[in-house]
């Protein structure tokens, strides 16, 4: 009852026909929003049930909430080398992994699946916020190899022009909320004042921001080209957040230059105030199936 499922055009879809096409898939890319508690679920079911009908096609969880120099720690955790204590200290989970991704890696594990870690290391897409993309030129081999092939592609225009949308909207947001705590506070100070920090839209500092994400965009990416390269017939199943996915642009770009042809289906969850009502305007053509979830209910906590 706390979610719908519609197909790209608004049509009325179903759980059953969206396990159907990812069964006929080769890579189901599910884009979430990171706190919303319906679509860790949906998620974690949609594991269950691709992996319940495989029928000993090898089915492979990659996470953008992981990054790639901690496979080898995933690792030893699914083989039962080291205990979740010590898996959980090293593999630096988000911080609503108990609640959210841990019920599909355990099931993960139960099963024998393999989990791989799929987001380039953070410390990494730092430098390339601060200092642009030909500073990972710098890195040893060694670190290199926890990065997709370099140069990587940078965003395409139509990708650039969703990213200017979400950072006008975001911006605008955080304006309105400085402008509410200030009438709030009722103080005298210029109404300019808040805005000095942003520089083109973007806080100072974070000029490269765009390239930063598609650095994340081209790792998760290759990390699904490789498992579907190194192991034909295998059938990958990512939990990522929805902006990397939607509207084919992001991972769905990088992939097709890593792997040329391959089949994806993409799924869209978003949140909505009416899990019945689906806006065309917003919602159309997202992913080749939308989720709406129910809004109302508690977030849960990153």
């Amino acid at each position: 009852v706390h979610y719908r499922v519609y197909l790209s055009d608004g049509t009325p879809s179903s759980f059953a026909e969206l396990v159907a096409a990812g069964l006929k898939t080769e890579a189901l890319l599910i884009g979430e929003t990171h706190d919303d508690p319906i679509a860790h679920a949906i998620e974690r079911e949609l594991l269950v049930e691709m992996h319940g009908a495989a029928r000993g096609r090898r089915v492979v969880l990659t996470l953008e909430m992981f990054e790639t120099d901690v496979q080898q720690v995933l690792e030893e955790y699914l083989a039962g080398l080291i205990s979740e204590t010590h898996f959980k200290r090293s593999s630096r989970p988000w911080g609503n992994y108990d609640t959210d991704y841990r019920p599909s890696v355990e099931y993960a594990r139960e099963h024998g699946l393999p989990v791989i870690a799929t987001n380039a290391p953070r410390r990494y897409v730092s430098q390339v916020t601060r200092n642009g993309p030909q500073w990972l030129e710098t890195l040893p081999e060694s670190a290199k190899r926890y990065l997709p092939p370099l140069p990587y592609e940078l965003a395409s225009p139509a990708y650039k022009a969703e990213w200017d949308a979400l950072m006008a909207e975001s911006m605008a947001q955080m304006q309105a909320r400085m402008d509410s705590v200030k009438a709030t506070r009722n103080t005298t100070e210029d109404s300019t004042s808040a805005a000095t920090p942003m520089s083109h839209g973007m806080p100072q500092g974070m000029g490269n921001a765009l390239d930063s994400q598609s650095l994340w965009d081209a790792s998760m990416a290759y990390s699904i080209a490789r498992q579907l390269t190194d192991y034909p017939g295998t059938q990958v199943v990512h939990f990522v957040g929805a902006f990397h996915v939607e509207n084919g642009t992001g991972i769905p770009e990088h992939l097709a230059r890593y792997r040329p042809g391959t089949d994806r289906v993409i799924v869209s969850i978003r949140p909505h105030d009416d899990i019945e009502a689906f806006d065309a305007e917003e919602f159309a053509r997202l992913g080749d199936f939308v989720i709406l979830t129910d809004k109302s209910l508690p977030r849960t906590q990153r």
